[in-house]
């Protein structure tokens, strides 16, 4: 297994096939402990999650009525904010991944479930339960990582158009649910195909996406809107709709970006990966591509147990509460096969994703040679590459290449 990023080593490359398959039949062991101690515990927590949501969206919902008030408007929208994350992270997101099948409740169930989210669920179920999670931070494979609008990685070759990459990566966050449900899609793909050759199956995923995105905004900026007329709050209520929405898309983008994107997370070239894939060398690739965020209970509920990110891409279809308990055994195989466990609190995760995302939209190595002092000349060659066309920037490529080799046997020889 290599790694896609150049690096001076290889972070697997003191572990022997054998170590990787030993790695795989603990993790192995440890979610099936898990599986023959679910129980009423867990289910009364699933239970109360969904309880309070509900409770908390038609309480927000009702103080919104008298949303011309200004005390109203802030709790209301807090608490309408506070249900939407909820809904999507800790309720929708894992009772999609089948989570909570085994209860055999039609009302819990991802077969059943239909999330409060422009994205429909059969489209998201596929796009992420089967694509990202099979081929997690594959580059070409993995449409989460970059959503298909973003460079991922050095070995992207770089063009003038990625320097817009930070813009529409905020654009994407703000909208994040229509951005989701785009890429489950595949829509740039899909329209760049003639329109009488697209396949039928797109065009009714498609219909579905369309109905379902009339369905949000009906609810969302008519009908509870128009509740709030005899209070004279229609506008501060739609108003509040948009800035729930705007608030929920932005923390599930925050948090899935932590995920899989912060300086260090491992991202793979397809050839990379074996067209047999073993048990254990799934589980590594998912240990090697994900991060988690540290911080209290609230903050796990609040990001739908997404903060135990590595937990949850090595064991999917666990319940999500038993997420924290397992994490330090995940952890402790980390330290006794010398991996690194990826942690750290949300704003320093948040902070070092965004970095990468405008360290990527510049060309390879010019933000870490770029100072106050050379500012000027470093400015001159990023004009350059952007004018001067393939030639140029090839020849900029192999020099950095060139740089990267030589750091990479200096460190071996050392």
């Amino acid at each position: 297994m290599t790694t896609i990023t150049q690096k001076p080593t290889n972070p697997t490359a003191h572990m022997t096939p054998e170590d990787i398959e030993q790695l795989g039949a603990e993790l192995d062991a440890i979610r099936q402990e898990v599986l023959d101690t679910r129980g009423e515990r867990d289910a009364k927590y699933i239970r109360r999650v969904v309880d309070v949501q509900r409770k908390l969206e038609l309480g927000s919902r009702a103080v919104l009525l008298f949303s011309a008030l200004p005390p109203a408007w802030l709790i209301g929208t807090a608490g309408l904010s506070v249900a939407k994350i909820l809904e999507n992270m800790e309720i929708g997101h894992n009772v999609m991944h089948g989570q909570w099948d085994w209860m055999r409740d039609p009302k819990i169930h991802s077969t059943t479930w239909e999330w409060d989210n422009a994205s429909t669920a059969e489209g998201w179920k596929h796009s992420h339960n089967q694509v990202h999670h099979t081929y997690t931070n594959i580059v070409g494979k993995d449409n989460d990582l970059g959503y298909g609008i973003m460079r991922v990685d050095e070995e992207q070759r770089w063009a003038p158009m990625h320097l817009g990459q930070p813009a529409w990566a905020f654009i994407n966050a703000c909208f994040f649910e229509y951005g989701i449900a785009a890429y489950d899609l595949e829509l740039g793909k899909n329209l760049r195909i003639p329109k009488e050759k697209r396949s039928e199956d797109f065009k009714r995923r498609a219909k579905d996406t369309l109905r379902k995105i009339r369905k949000q905004a009906t609810k969302d900026y008519v009908v509870h809107p128009a509740l709030s007329i005899p209070t004279g709050s229609f506008l501060p209520t739609l108003a509040a709709n948009f800035v729930a929405n705007l608030v929920r898309n932005v923390w599930s983008n925050s948090v899935i970006m932590c995920g899989h994107f912060p300086e260090g997370v491992e991202t793979f070239e397809r050839a990379s990966i074996p067209e047999k894939e073993t048990r254990g060398e799934w589980y590594l690739r998912q240990m090697l591509g994900s991060a988690n965020i540290s911080g209290s209970k609230a903050m796990h509920l609040m990001t739908g147990n997404l903060s135990h990110q590595i937990e949850h891409h090595l064991f999917p279809d666990l319940p999500s509460n038993r997420y924290a308990e397992v994490a330090p055994k995940v952890k402790a195989l980390f330290e006794k096969y010398d991996l690194n466990y990826h942690e750290a609190p949300l704003p320093a995760q948040v902070a070092s994703a965004w970095h990468k995302v405008f360290r990527l939209s510049l060309p390879n190595g010019w933000m870490a040679e770029t100072n106050i002092k050379n500012l000027p000349r470093q400015l001159g060659v990023l004009k350059k590459l952007t004018t001067g066309g393939p030639r140029v920037r090839r020849a900029y490529d192999a020099a950095q290449r060139r740089a990267t080799r030589q750091r990479r046997e200096a460190a071996q020889a050392a």
